[in-house]
């Protein structure tokens, strides 16, 4: 197959995130277009009916797949590009990396990101009007608590899932990545979260991510920063 790629994605979507961190880790080359999922394009649509970021395409012609969503690319990644491992050696590892990219895609997103970035990024995005109080204030208290897991986590752990960098870390840092760009993560509540986000910020991969920016949606002023 041609080692041709493009990644349909939103800059500030944390699902495109984790693929963008993995192919950065991978060091897989890639074209990108930019999504503005919410208004359903239909040239995206075609590629994946839901709607939903990121979509990543390889090949052309008779060769060509189309690969819908995190979980699907990443795991076409694992397979197709197995060095550098991003999963474990270990199965108590592996299963550990897939609970915790879970947790972070089901649990964090439902009771923390979901709130925040629905009512700092969706609500602009679609003009539906200014921040609800309250849904702001549950957001982050289901972050300082998601926070303090991961905290107790790192405290045991080099890393969330064991001893090495793996996609958990990566799920992790993309959803919270996010958050952070509009200020919200209160890090220094939590100092080894805090020693493994900027571990991460250092990485090649990561720095991609550092330069996103939005129209009308500027990040706060430490969000590039890597002494943060």
């Amino acid at each position: 197959m041609s080692q041709d790629r493009t990644l349909h994605h939103f800059p500030l979507d944390p699902a495109s995130r984790q693929v963008r961190l993995a192919l950065g880790e991978k060091r897989l080359a890639f074209s990108e277009v930019q999504v503005r999922y919410w208004e359903r394009p239909k040239e995206f649509t075609t590629l994946n009916p839901s709607g939903m970021t990121p979509v990543l395409v390889e090949g052309d012609g008779a060769e060509r797949l189309v690969l819908c969503e995190a979980r699907a690319i990443l795991d076409h990644l694992e397979e197709a590009h197995p060095e550098p491992d991003l999963l474990g050696r270990e199965p108590a590892e592996r299963a550990e990396a897939r609970r915790l990219i879970t947790w972070f895609d089901r649990k964090f997103e439902n009771e923390a990101g979901g709130y925040l970035l629905h009512e700092k990024m969706e609500k602009r995005l679609l003009g539906l009007g200014a921040p609800d109080l309250a849904n702001l204030r549950r957001g982050r208290e289901g972050l300082k608590t998601h926070l303090g897991y991961v905290e107790g986590l790192l405290q045991e752990r080099e890393w969330l899932a064991g001893r090495r960098l793996s996609l958990a870390d990566f799920a992790a840092a993309a959803h919270l990545s996010v958050v952070d760009y509009f200020g919200d993560v209160p890090w220094a509540d939590f100092p080894a979260a805090k020693t493994w986000y900027m571990k991460l910020k250092s990485r090649p991969a990561f720095r991609p991510l550092l330069t996103d920016r939005w129209p009308g949606l500027n990040p706060a002023r430490h969000y590039d920063d890597l002494d943060f």
